[in-house]
């Protein structure tokens, strides 16, 4: 597997000589900042903690209507932002407006207007061709002075975003880009056609932007203030390259597609697509038998890049062959794509959600809750929770894998001090849908002596209720913890609100 690292220089590669440049070049060194970020990130194994503040530098670029952009990893988490212009020493206070921590882009501002004095916004320009020249614009490790780089557009393709685990469309360049590059612009004719987001640490002047299309993306999702994401689909296909297969879903010669293996329940696909169907088409455009699609001549990605560049709300026109008939379906996208997983993957600005009954400690499974085991969690998180990763989408029964975590020891959990990690199947009999469905089942289900928690080994933990009610305090207190439950679900408590529906 491909290792990246975020461009991103927390603590403090060799910096970059600037080549001479001409006029419209200085312009661009003026709408070029310096962002220091303050960042305290949650605790995922204690999850009522945080992991205690760490700094770190970036890059941005001022655009229009007084807004800087930037990385989402550049300010993930951030407590206290701010930024410094191009040959400037003062330090000015910003505001995070909008994040798609998916896309690893984010949009500051700075309350105090003179900080846009005299500086021309930078404008965008379209997706660079390949071997299209770029300059990199940033401040990155190994001194405090502008950098530019040099380098040219070697691929565009889809690619695995470092940051979010989300695979997008993403612009490959030679030129270097080291740790505090991140949110620097790519530039073309004095027009940003991407953002430096992360490297490949064995590779010599490797390195990604997010590309044009994608920054486009997201500034018209947030012109109306909101921000909603990048739509999902909802499926799960299967490419479709041998002859044989082809034939056996009575495809002609002239077809290619890739074939549907499963709709995601309550997804944008569900109740247009079943298993079985073979894509053909999507918005007039063939899909391969690799699932590539064109997105421009001689350049191909994957084709979920056509679903990606439209907005949550807006709509695709599928070609479709079931069970021989060719159907032509307009399907709504009407979710982001992240509403699809099981297992979410990486959060940010948000903090843990828990629960804490008779001292066991019940989370929901995140990629931050893996992430724990460290740089190579991979291969170093319990199977028994990595495993669900690889049919990471919801069903109609669950939309959340629950864990007892970890147990705090007490009198009334004796006997179960050494368990942890279980992936709760069922409540007293009940199978969980999500983590508030069990609390719900453990606060609904007082008149019962017992309460028996049971995992996907079959194996059980059974608790007096009587007991963990009397211990609940200690319990708390002895390990300094200041509530039984998140804050989200507390505000579910003062509610009195019932078990969370499935969507």
């Amino acid at each position: 597997m491909t290792k990246y690292v975020l461009a991103c220089w927390v603590g403090g590669g060799l910096l970059a000589a600037a080549p001479a440049q001409a006029e419209r070049t200085q312009d661009v060194r003026e709408a070029i900042v310096k962002v220091f970020t303050v960042h305290n990130v949650p605790d995922y194994y204690n999850p009522w903690n945080m992991r205690g503040t760490q700094s770190s530098t970036g890059s941005g670029a001022i655009i229009a209507d007084n807004r800087i952009l930037t990385n989402g990893h550049v300010v993930r988490d951030q407590t206290f932002v701010q930024v410094r212009r191009f040959g400037e020493a003062r330090r000015y206070q910003a505001r995070v407006l909008h994040t798609s921590h998916r896309a690893d882009l984010a949009i500051l501002t700075v309350d105090d207007p003179g900080f846009f004095d005299g500086v021309e916004p930078l404008t965008f320009g379209a997706l660079p061709e390949t071997q299209e020249e770029v300059n990199v614009y940033g401040f990155p490790m190994g001194g405090d002075t502008l950098s530019i780089t040099k380098g040219v557009i070697s691929r565009i393709e889809h690619q695995t975003y470092a940051h979010s685990s989300a695979h997008l469309l993403a612009a490959q360049i030679d030129a270097a880009i080291n740790p505090g590059n991140s949110g620097g612009p790519a530039v073309v004719d004095g027009r940003i056609v991407g953002v430096a987001m992360q490297g490949i640490p064995q590779a010599e002047n490797l390195g990604y932007i997010v590309p044009a299309p994608v920054i486009d993306h997201f500034l018209q999702d947030i012109a109306d203030g909101q921000f909603n994401g990048i739509p999902g689909l909802g499926i799960v296909t299967q490419p479709m390259e041998n002859p044989d297969f082809r034939r056996r879903y009575a495809m002609n010669d002239e077809e290619s597609g890739v074939l549907v293996v499963h709709t995601v329940h309550d997804s944008a696909a569900d109740g247009y697509l079943v298993p079985g169907d073979v894509l053909l088409r999507i918005d007039g455009e063939p899909i391969a038998d690799d699932a590539t699609i064109a997105f421009r001549p001689g350049e191909r990605t994957h084709f979920a890049y056509f679903i990606q560049r439209q907005q949550v709300g807006g709509q695709i026109t599928l070609d479709v062959l079931r069970n021989g008939k060719r159907l032509k379906l307009e399907v709504p996208l009407r979710y982001p794509m992240e509403r699809d997983w099981l297992v979410p993957l990486e959060m940010y600005d948000v903090l843990p959600t828990y629960y804490i009954y008779g001292g066991v400690v019940f989370v929901p499974l995140t990629v931050n809750l893996l992430r724990m085991w460290g740089r190579n969690w991979m291969n170093t998180a319990p199977p028994e929770l990595m495993v669900h990763l690889a049919r990471n989408y919801v069903t109609d029964n669950q939309d959340e894998v629950v864990v007892a975590l970890k147990v705090l020891a007490a009198d009334v959990n004796q006997g179960y001090h050494s368990e942890n990690h279980w992936v709760i199947e069922a409540v007293d009999g009940k199978p969980v849908r999500n983590l508030r469905h069990l609390v719900a089942c453990v606060e609904d289900g007082t008149g019962n002596e017992f309460i028996e928690f049971r995992n996907t080994g079959r194996r059980k933990i059974v608790l007096n209720r009587k007991r963990a009610k009397a211990e609940h305090q200690a319990i708390l207190a002895t390990y300094r913890i200041p509530a039984d439950r998140s804050t989200d679900l507390l505000a579910d408590a003062e509610q009195a609100s019932p078990a969370a529906p499935l969507r």
